[in-house]
């Protein structure tokens, strides 16, 4: 009985941390949406620009798939072009790290602040102090799952899901590769992801070179969402999704074989469990997009040729 109820309460907390995102995304996109708006219309004209302005966007929305969804849009809607989303991709999957490295806060004494000032703020109702009060409440919310995921690290380990879970995790790195990957794109949220692996590396439950294969995967799962957006899209919509997808497992095929050395560097980053994960997600990002960038063009003709137009 008491294993369900942990299970139970791990569910429930997943769902707490997607409600958590949600309310943040929502209160930051009421507040930016317009200026996102212009300014990918205005300064996506140069990869560079692209790649930047990209970056910045997805660290202020905490979501590289909300910010891949509203490319998308724009793609669909004929305002933007396939050939300009190339940086952006690189960009978002940088920017997208900005919510890791937040999660590696300890910032436990802050989530009551966070709790009244939203509430504070929602009662006012007038913008944009009710824009902030919702993004205060989903900030709150996600700090709190955080510390509920620590405090349910080890009692999860000993119902019998989770230490089958925990088992492959650590038998194999390529099992965990494809669970950081599985369990990003069923919660489409690898920040969700990751912020439990945190939570699981700070108990001591889960070693480092499999950490860094959780975080490898998820880069990958969290392309589903960009994909389900592309689906009802025209073919460079698709073109933006499938590019996204082969970015990021370009990526991972690039570091995946120096698992070991990856593992290495990634414990000299910190001393502290949850920002080696951050550190790595954050350092990986960096060095695949700027490897990436100056290539773009031929990675437009690749897709290209991949998803042609259809005749």
């Amino acid at each position: 009985m008491f294993r369900l109820i942990i299970l139970i309460l791990f569910t429930a907390l997943i769902l707490f941390f997607l409600l958590g995102m949600s309310l943040l995304r929502q209160g930051l996109i009421a507040l930016t949406y317009s200026k996102i708006e212009k300014s990918l219309l205005l300064f996506t004209d140069h990869p560079l620009k692209a790649f930047l302005i990209s970056i910045v966007f997805t660290g202020f929305l905490q979501s590289s798939s909300a910010f891949m969804v509203i490319v998308i849009g724009f793609v669909s809607a004929g305002a933007l072009s396939f050939k300009r989303t190339i940086p952006m991709i690189l960009g978002t999957n940088v920017g997208s790290t900005f919510t890791t490295e937040f999660l590696a806060i300890k910032m436990d004494v802050l989530i009551w602040v966070l709790f009244i000032g939203g509430l504070v703020f929602i009662l006012i109702r007038k913008y944009p102090f009710r824009q902030i009060g919702i993004s205060f409440l989903g900030l709150g919310i996600i700090f709190f799952c955080i510390t509920c995921f620590s405090r349910l690290a080890v009692p999860l380990t000993e119902t019998k899901a989770g230490a089958e879970v925990l088992r492959h995790v650590n038998d194999s790195s390529w099992s965990a590769l494809f669970i950081g990957m599985i369990l990003t794109a069923i919660i489409h949220s690898s920040s969700v992801c990751i912020g439990i692996l945190m939570s699981f590396m700070n108990e001591g439950v889960i070693g480092i070179e499999q950490a860094v294969s959780v975080v490898l995967g998820s880069n990958i799962g969290t392309c589903v969402t960009a994909v389900m957006a592309a689906v009802s899209g025209g073919y460079a919509a698709r073109q933006t999704a499938g590019a996204h997808v082969v970015f990021n497992i370009l990526g991972v095929l690039l570091v995946f074989p120096f698992l070991s050395a990856s593992a290495g560097i990634t414990e000299r980053l910190s001393d502290d469990p949850a920002q080696m994960i951050a550190h790595f997600s954050l350092l990986f990002n960096v060095v695949t997009a700027l490897l990436f960038l100056p290539f773009t063009h031929l990675f437009y003709r690749l897709i290209d040729r991949m998803i042609p137009p259809k005749p």
